[in-house]
């Protein structure tokens, strides 16, 4: 844990580093705990701008409308004024440089109506690309009690925007931006200073500390990374570029899970190490599942219809991914803990597209009532981030493995 200091608790330390082409996770050190998210917060109010721009619900030369609300807005922000009005190409590169308050709040309002509609909806699109452990309450990531997330969310939407808005990812890569004739610089440093970066966003409330999303692309291999809780910003951007540096080093295979960061340590600025190639801990094992009796038939798209007795059937969700792969192992795994319970359970990976890309849902079906189905998530619970109940029929198109 971070040093408390006078005026807020520091947030637990928490990073993650993934290659964002395979999904590989190459670091990670208390990923899944529940932060505040601060301006990475500004990430997913971006993500439903771009998807409003993609839909043709918004343009980039649409003019958003300033209220007395978005421009109180507490610093850092561009000092709107109410009545006045904010291009919607300009919000996105104010979001990105300048972290601007009031230009989030702005773009709330032009989508949502209000901030805490706008607020419910990044949450339930959050939910929509596998963030389990994320609710928003505002759209700027300034202090409240209610708004948390996790370093391993916070990356799952980092290669989501890379991923669904690739139109739009250059935003990411600007280093400052002209607004009204004030030239604005860029916050994050490690876009400056490390070699292959393009991008995310930084972010700082007391309660969270120094937080910091970033991405860099090295002789084709992508990896994204996230930090919560640094203690001072150049320490955060520091420790994010040794990080990416271990990272592209074994790129090419899984990486050990390190040692903690020492606490209170201002010359701790040096990564954990992780193992080399040869040093590798070994994934955990997945268990064989059992062919079901009835094959599914392949519809013209190439996946499969599931049978009917599948379909028919009760079944618990236990996380979305980018990768069919990965949520195929982790259906297969959740299978093989609760077969004992319920012998007639089947993995199955349902699939439903974000934008421009597919994301994969793993789910245990053939549970024979709601019931079972909460007593699997009852025995699953520690195990999994998340475990949802899935009524009879809500199974979509689904791949079986």
């Amino acid at each position: 844990m971070l040093a408390s200091t006078t005026g807020g608790a520091w947030a637990r330390y928490a990073s993650i580093i993934i290659n964002a082409q395979t999904g590989q996770v190459l670091w990670e050190k208390n990923a899944d705990d529940r932060n505040y998210p601060a301006s990475l917060t500004k990430m997913m109010t971006l993500y439903m701008l771009f998807d409003s721009l993609e839909k043709g619900k918004t343009r980039m030369t649409s003019q958003m409308g300033v209220s007395s609300h978005a421009a109180a807005q507490a610093p850092s922000k561009l000092g709107l004024r109410p009545g006045s009005s904010l291009r919607v190409e300009d919000a996105i590169k104010a979001l990105v440089t300048k972290s601007a308050n009031d230009a989030a709040v702005v773009i709330a309002e032009y989508i949502g109506g209000d901030e805490a509609t706008f607020a419910q909806m990044m949450t339930n699109q959050a939910r929509r690309l596998g963030m389990t452990q994320t609710t928003f309450r505002n759209a700027s990531g300034l202090p409240n009690p209610g708004q948390m997330s996790s370093a391993r969310d916070m990356a799952t939407l980092s290669i989501a925007l890379q991923r669904n808005f690739p139109q739009y990812y250059h935003y990411f890569s600007l280093r400052a931006f002209d607004y009204n004739g004030t030239v604005i610089p860029t916050h994050n440093r490690v876009l400056l200073n490390y070699p292959g970066a393009d991008g995310l966003k930084t972010g700082f409330i007391a309660a969270s500390g120094f937080n910091l999303a970033a991405s860099a692309n090295r002789n084709g291999v992508r990896l994204v990374g996230v930090v919560f809780g640094g203690k001072t910003a150049s320490w955060r951007d520091q420790h994010m570029m040794d990080l990416l540096d271990d990272g592209f080093r074994v790129a090419g295979g899984m990486a050990r899970r390190g040692t903690p960061v020492p606490e209170d340590d201002d010359n701790a600025r040096k990564a954990p190490k992780v193992a080399a190639a040869p040093e590798v801990t070994k994934p955990a094992v997945v268990a064989k599942v059992e062919k079901t009796s009835t094959q599914p038939k392949a519809n013209a798209g190439g996946q499969t219809q599931l049978p009917n007795t599948l379909k028919n059937s009760w079944g618990i969700q236990i996380g979305a991914f980018s990768s069919l792969s990965i949520a195929q192992n982790q259906a297969a795994t959740a299978a093989s803990r609760i077969r004992s319970q319920a012998k007639s359970v089947q993995p199955a990976v349902t699939s439903a597209k974000s934008g421009a890309s597919t994301l994969y849902r793993a789910r245990v079906l053939g549970l024979s009532s709601e019931q079972t189905a909460r007593s699997a998530c009852n025995t699953l619970k520690g195990k999994e981030k998340s475990c949802v109940i899935i009524r009879p029929g809500a199974t979509e198109m689904a791949y079986l493995p």
